[in-house]
Order: structure tokens, then sequence, then C-alpha cells
């Protein structure tokens, strides 16, 4: 096998961990509306959690990505 071809299947099998993300990201808007539709009264607590978690979630896939992208062009 040669190097560039092994470069090629290790960046792929590195962005496994984005539909993962994927998946939970979805659950987590799927959560975060269904809790504001059953309390509308606690949307300033759930929007501060939620958007600190969809932050660190999202982190997840860049750190995904930019192992990716190095073992791609190194």
């Amino acid at each position: 096998m040669e190097i560039e071809s092994a470069k090629l299947i290790a960046a792929a099998l590195a962005l496994l961990p984005m539909a993962g993300v994927g998946i939970g990201l979805g659950n987590m808007f799927s959560a975060y509306n269904n809790a504001i539709g059953r309390n509308p009264g606690a949307v300033d607590l759930l929007n501060k959690k939620f958007m600190l978690m969809f932050a660190f979630t999202e982190a997840l896939g860049i750190f995904a990505l930019l192992v990716s992208l190095m073992i791609l062009f190194k």
C-alpha cells in the first residue's frame, strides 16, 4: 500500500466521530425543543445551558476535522 493511500484511509477514519457529533447535536436540538414546548418559562435557563453544550459538542467535531486535515496534509 502506498503512503498516499494510507493517508487517505487514515484521514477518512479520523472523520468517523463527525457522525456521532451529528447524532448528538440532533438529539440535543430535539430535547431542547421538547423542553421549551413543555415549559416556556424556562427559556432563559435552558438557552444558557443549551448554547454551552452546543459549543462543546461542536468543538469535538472541529477537533476531529483538524486531526483529519493534519493526517492528510502532513
